[in-house]
C-alpha cells in the first residue's frame, strides 16, 4: 500500500505567530514530498519536521501574496548547499515564471540544478503517472488557484482462493497479477488479471483550497474527497471582513465540506487574532462534525478505504 500523509508546516494566515508559521503544507506519498505554498520560514519548519526537503519534487503555489511564497528563495538555496542535482518543478498561476526569475536574481545566488516553472490555470490536469493534480480558479482578489491531488484507479482486490483453484502457485505470479500483468502457467495456460481481481478501486483525493471566499465551484471540485483542506481565516462574527479580504469563515468552509460529501475537513490559514483555534474548530463542527483546526507539525494519514 502506498503511504499517503499530510504534514502541516505553517497554518497561520497573513503572517507568522509564536505558535504558527506562514502557510505551507506537504503531502508525502511514499518517497516523494509535494509542497503546497512556501511561506517565510518553511525551510526551518521542514528541518524541524520528519520530512527531508531534498525529497521535494514539486512545489505548488496558490497565489502571490507574500505569506505564500517568500520561503522559496531560501529553500532553493539550501537545497543547492546540500548538493541537490535533480530538477525542482514549481507550479503556480500566470506570472509564476516571472516571479521565480525575480526570486532567483536576488543577491549573487544562482542554482546549479534545474528549476522548471509551470504556469497553470483552471482546467489544467497535470498527470504524474499514478496520480494527477487538477486546478480550480478561486476567488481571493488576486489570481489564486486551488489544487486537487487524485490517485488513479487501483486494481481490484486479489481473490486468493480463486487463484489457487486456477492452479496459480503462491509467489511472484500473484504479484504480477496484482500489478495487472497476464501470466502463463507451466502447462501453458494463460491467466488474465480479470480472472482473479475484483473491480477497480478508487484512489485517494486531497483538495487544497488556497485563500478564497466560499465558492460553489469548490463543492464539485472537492466532491467525495478523502480530505478537504480549506482556509478558515475567521469565525462567523467577522463574516463581512472575511468577505472583504477574500477569505472564508469556519462555518462557510464547513458548509462546503458538507455539501461536497468529504470525509474530513482540515481548517488552516487561521488569523493571528486567534491564540486558541478551538473557536474556529467548534464553529465548523456545528455544521460538519468531522472538522479539525490543524496546528503546525500536525500529521494526518490518509488511509485507503478498501
Amino acid at each position: 500500500m502506498t503511504q499517503l500523509g499530510i504534514i502541516f508546516l505553517g497554518t497561520s494566515g497573513s503572517w507568522p505567530t509564536i505558535k504558527r508559521s506562514a502557510p505551507s503544507l506537504a503531502i508525502k506519498r511514499s518517497g516523494e514530498v509535494i509542497l503546497f505554498d512556501c511561506g517565510e520560514g518553511t525551510q526551518r519548519q521542514l528541518q524541524r519536521s520528519k520530512l527531508s526537503y531534498m525529497q521535494i519534487s514539486k512545489i505548488f503555489i496558490t497565489h502571490f501574496h507574500g505569506d505564500h511564497f517568500l520561503g522559496i528563495p531560501g529553500l532553493i538555496q539550501t537545497m543547492q548547499l546540500n548538493d541537490r542535482e535533480i530538477p525542482l518543478h514549481i507550479y503556480g498561476p500566470k506570472g509564476m515564471k516571472k516571479l521565480v526569475s525575480q526570486l532567483l536574481s536576488l543577491g549573487y545566488f544562482k542554482p546549479n540544478y534545474n528549476i522548471i516553472v509551470h504556469e497553470v490555470d483552471e482546467g489544467s490536469n497535470l498527470d504524474f503517472n499514478d496520480y494527477s493534480i487538477n486546478v480550480l480558479r478561486v476567488k481571493h482578489g488576486v489570481p489564486t488557484i486551488a489544487y486537487a491531488l487524485e490517485e488513479k484507479m487501483r486494481p481490484g482486490k486479489f481473490n486468493k482462493p480463486k487463484a489457487l483453484k486456477l492452479g496459480i502457485p503462491e509467489g511472484s505470479l500473484f504479484s504480477k497479477l496484482q500489478k495487472g500483468e497476464t501470466v502463463t502457467l507451466k502447462d501453458g495456460k494463460k491467466i488474465k488479471p480479470s480472472m482473479v481481481l475484483g473491480p477497480p478501486r478508487k484512489g485517494r483525493k486531497i483538495v487544497v483550497s488556497g485563500d478564497t471566499k466560499p465558492i460553489e465551484k469548490m463543492i464539485d471540485f472537492a466532491k467525495n474527497a478523502d480530505v478537504l483542506i480549506h482556509e478558515a481565516t475567521f469565525d462567523s462574527t467577522f463574516e463581512n471582513i472575511s468577505s472583504d479580504y477574500g477569505h472564508s469563515t469556519a462555518r462557510q468552509a464547513a458548509r462546503i465540506a458538507k455539501k461536497a460529501n468529504v470525509d474530513k475537513l482540515l481548517l488552516t490559514h487561521i488569523s493571528p487574532r486567534y491564540l486558541d483555534s478551538s473557536l474556529i474548530q467548534n464553529e465548523a463542527r456545528e455544521v460538519f462534525k468531522n472538522s479539525y483546526a490543524v496546528k503546525d507539525f500536525q500529521e494526518v494519514e490518509v488511509k485507503l478505504k478498501n
